[in-house]
Formats: C-alpha cells, sequence, structure tokens
C-alpha cells in the first residue's frame, strides 16, 4: 500500500489530533470543563504520541463520574471503549494522584483489576480510553465526540457546540482496500403481595397452591398494608406491593402473589440460562427478544412452562432429572463460577427457533459444593457467605416506586410520550417493589424487614408471620437493561442517560 505505515500513523494520529483538540473546548455553562485528560503531550507531533486518548468525564462541579457508568452509556451509542487502569498501575499513580496508601485502601475496599469499582471517597480508581486504528474515520470521531456531549448537554447544546468547534479534519484518509438488595440467610418462608397482578401474556399465576413434599416444613408469611414496617421518617407505612421471579436469566417476569424463599432467594428465581454454541451467557444486552419469553412456575404440577408469540408452549421439569450421558459443567455468571447442565434438545430448538440462531437452554445443577459463594460488600459484621444462583450480584434485588416515580418526571419530557409506572418498573426487573414515602430513601438503608403478627391477605383470617430480615448488600450497578421495554423489546437509550442525568454520578443505585 503506497504511503504504508508512516500514512496509517498520520491518519491515526490526525483522527486522535482533532477528538483531542475538541475534547479540551468543552465546557458547561459554568465555564467548567467537561473531560480531564490525562496526557504527557499537547497532541502536536505523531512521532511523540500515538493515537490514544485517556480522560474521565467530569460534571458540572468538576466531579469525577465513574469510568463505568460512562463505558454502558458508550454501550447504547455502539462505542467501544477501554477503562480501568489497562494493568499499568504507576501511569494510573501518577496522573490520578494515587499514592501507595491510596493503592492499599482501594485493594481493602475489594476493587481488583478489571472490576467494575471506578470510584472509592470520590475518587477515580482509573480512567477511560479512546484508540484509534487503521480503519477509524472522521465519521468515528464525530460519533464519539457526539456521545460524549449528547450525555452531558441537551440537544441544542450539543448542536451549537459542534457548530462552534468542530474542525476540518486534513489528512487523506487511508484507501479503503480492506474495508469491511439484599440479602438474607433466612429459614425457608413464603413472601406475599397485596393484592394481585395482571400477568403478561395472558398465563396462570401459582395462586393458592400447596407447598412441596421438600417444603413441608415452611411457614407461611403474608405481608399487607397494615403488616409492614414504619419508615423512620413520619411514620407513614411501607408497603410490599409486587413480588417477581424470573426463572430464566434474562427471559420476562413472573409475578405472584406470595411464593417460597430459599437459601438462594425466591425459589426457582434465575436457576436457567439461555447460552450460545459456546455456552456463553446470552442476555438482553445482547438479545432484547428474550424479554418476550414467558416463563412460569407451576409448583402442583412441578413444571416450568415457557411461552412466547407465535410459538407454541413446552415444560421443562422442575426435578433436576440429569440422565447419564448429561455433562455437568461449570458456566461463569460475572465474577463468580456455577454448576450447570443442557435441558436437552427439544428445548435448544425451541429456543433456536424462537431467537433466530442457535441457542440452548442450561440450568444450575443442585450440586453446589464448588460453587463460589458471594460476601457481603459493604462491610458489615455479619459478612456471612452467602449462596447464588444465575443472578449477577445478590439473592434480591429491591427497588422504591416513589424513586422510580421520579424517575419518570425526568424521561418523560426528553421522550415527550406518555409513560406508565408499571411499565418503568419492569424495566428494572426487580425481586421486590415497594412504596415508600420518600424516593430514594432505601439508599440509606442497612437492613430490611417484612412481616408481623397481623391478618392475612384476601381471607383475613388471623396467621402468625414470620419477620424476614434482609441485609442490605449495596447498591445494583445499571445497565442498557432499562433502556429495553420489557413488552415490545424494543430499546431505548433515553432510560440509562436520565437517570444518569437524575443521580449524577450514582447510576448504581438500590432504584
Amino acid at each position: 500500500m503506497p504511503g504504508g505505515m508512516e500514512k496509517i500513523k498520520q491518519h491515526t494520529f490526525a483522527l486522535a489530533h482533532y477528538t483531542y483538540t475538541v475534547l479540551s473546548t468543552l465546557k458547561y455553562a459554568n465555564g467548567a470543563p467537561v473531560v480531564r485528560i490525562y496526557n504527557d503531550t499537547d497532541f502536536s507531533n505523531p512521532d511523540v504520541q500515538g493515537p490514544i486518548i485517556n480522560f474521565n468525564v467530569l460534571d458540572e462541579n468538576g466531579e469525577v463520574i465513574g469510568f463505568s457508568q460512562v463505558e454502558k452509556m458508550a454501550s447504547l451509542y455502539n462505542i467501544h471503549v477501554r477503562t480501568g487502569c489497562f494493568c499499568n498501575t504507576g501511569a494510573c499513580q501518577m496522573h490520578l494522584g494515587i499514592s501507595d496508601e491510596d493503592i492499599r485502601r482501594n485493594l481493602q475496599a475489594g476493587h481488583v483489576c478489571g472490576d467494575d469499582i471506578d470510584l472509592i471517597d470520590g475518587r477515580p480508581t482509573g480512567s477511560v480510553r479512546i484508540s484509534f486504528g487503521y480503519m477509524s474515520s472522521f465519521e468515528d470521531a464525530q460519533t464519539f465526540l457526539k456521545f460524549i456531549t449528547a450525555t452531558r448537554f441537551s440537544n441544542t447544546d450539543t448542536e451549537i457546540l459542534f457548530q462552534s468547534s468542530a474542525t476540518q479534519l486534513t489528512t487523506e484518509p487511508v484507501p479503503d482496500d480492506h474495508s469491511n438488595s439484599t440479602n438474607t440467610m433466612s429459614p425457608r418462608t413464603y413472601i406475599a403481595d397485596r393484592e394481585h397482578r395482571n400477568n403478561p401474556c395472558g398465563m396462570e399465576r401459582t395462586v393458592g397452591w400447596q407447598p412441596l413434599e421438600s417444603e413441608s416444613e415452611s411457614i407461611r408469611a403474608a405481608v399487607s398494608e397494615s403488616a409492614a414496617p414504619k419508615c423512620k421518617r413520619g411514620g407513614k407505612p411501607i408497603t410490599v406491593t409486587n413480588i417477581f421471579l424470573y426463572p430464566i436469566k434474562s427471559c420476562s417476569a413472573f409475578e405472584v402473589t406470595e411464593w417460597p424463599v430459599g437459601n438462594q432467594g425466591l425459589l426457582y428465581d434465575r436457576n436457567w440460562m439461555v447460552v450460545n454454541q459456546n455456552g456463553v451467557c446470552i442476555t438482553q444486552k445482547q438479545e432484547p427478544k428474550l424479554c418476550l419469553i414467558y416463563p412460569s412456575i407451576d409448583l402442583k404440577q412441578k413444571i416450568m412452562v415457557i411461552q412466547a408469540e407465535g410459538m407454541g408452549s413446552i415444560s421443562v421439569s422442575l426435578e433436576e432429572n440429569i440422565g447419564k450421558e448429561a455433562v455437568i459443567f461449570e458456566s461463569k455468571v460475572c465474577s463468580h463460577r456455577v454448576k450447570t447442565y443442557d435441558c436437552g434438545e427439544r428445548t435448544a430448538g425451541w429456543f433456536s427457533a424462537f431467537l433466530g440462531h442457535p441457542c440452548r437452554l442450561i440450568r444450575q445443577s443442585l450440586d453446589r459444593k464448588n460453587d463460589a459463594q458471594h460476601k457481603n460488600t459493604k462491610g458489615l459484621t455479619s459478612a456471612t457467605s452467602i449462596s447464588l444462583s444465575l443472578v449477577n450480584e445478590a439473592q434480591y434485588l429491591l427497588i422504591n416506586a416513589a424513586s422510580i416515580l421520579q424517575l419518570k418526571e425526568h424521561v418523560a419530557p426528553r421522550l415527550k410520550e406518555p409513560l406508565e409506572i408499571e411499565e418503568l418498573i419492569r424495566r428494572f426487573r426487580a425481586n421486590i417493589v415497594i412504596s415508600a414515602p420518600e424516593s430514594f430513601e432505601e439508599e440509606e438503608w442497612a437492613e430490611i424487614s417484612i412481616g408481623a403478627l397481623r391478618f392475612q391477605v384476601q381471607t383475613y383470617l388471623p396467621v402468625t408471620l414470620l419477620e424476614l430480615k434482609f441485609q442490605v448488600m449495596g447498591p445494583c450497578t445499571r445497565c442498557q437493561v432499562i433502556c429495553i421495554d420489557q413488552q415490545s423489546g424494543e430499546r431505548n437509550k433515553e432510560f440509562l442517560q436520565s437517570l444518569s442525568a437524575a443521580r449524577g454520578k450514582k447510576v448504581s443505585t438500590l432504584l
């Protein structure tokens, strides 16, 4: 190719120089910079500066927005960025001002290379990195810059910024020859919400069922408005309004009014998951259509029924029936390993037909002797190891309807269309939905109790209820799944952006 490596160097450096120049000029209305760039040169000489830019995004007050949040937002724009410390602790210490003592404290706080802990005590543990290569174009650079401005400014401000700061790239392009939340260790019992809810897809819900033989010692607990614990602020009641479980990871919710609780959380919650041909878990991030698959549990018949529009229903036994030919193998969910087994060709064919590509359904094995245990991340005194199903972080996820309502007030004006609160709640895929007096007050809780001596829902017969105590492990890190309408499978990046705007750099929230 004419020019060879020298031409590639000039091309990629020109893109980096252009991006650096625009990033350096971006400022908020109060004059504060939008990004902090970590560099040793002024991007004027390709012989001493490569086509890489390291930076952190700042808010209007000059505080760093965590790189994990920036990475999630970038993925909504189909932009891949690298984040963290890039196995270069020395450079991080120098540019981020991290002392040796800070490194030790960060390790004690649980931070390791490659995790999502991007801020500790408000200080960054790493940065964001973009790099340009042979195939990168001027349009790629503009796409990245538009992502930064779109997530930090209003649409009007974005247009003005690009009109004033965009400069023409003066370099020949490279020839396109190769174009192309909580945890509990309670005994098994039942949680119940205060009223029936409509079930999606018209499927039957499990109500008034008899416990399985293995659950015969279970205690039945009902929670109603009168049975709710009292909030410290003003004594207003906090009510459990919905209970959801997700038998198949990333598939639709199954709503119930009461359900058994085991040592992994709600019974059968996220016990199955869909994987590709290589055994890698498929979630709504890669395949939004998963939310259109509706699993339901029939405890009497001991089966899980799976439905989807245009498909005949299939059922899977709740009993672990592993044939002689079945192989138990290890799968990885986030940072912990679990033992799983394949659910057979019939289910594999059903999922492959609906999703349009080869995939299989696997289930967590009851043989969990070597499964990883998860520890409390808040440093509480009772840091008991807990057993997880195929969840990402904790046995339960709790959200507050008041917090969702506040988010709705931020999202609706930007979308300019009505939003149903129930639809928004489903996007957050919680196990327990509560109604508390104040939005985001749940972020201050360390422990949650559900239950008291009250009356049973519907029958109004006296019943002794076991008080369930849940220990809060910490906030849930939100990802782009909340951008997916759980009824249609349509994706809209506005939701994560609005959550970011509403909560500042605190996108990690129990909400």
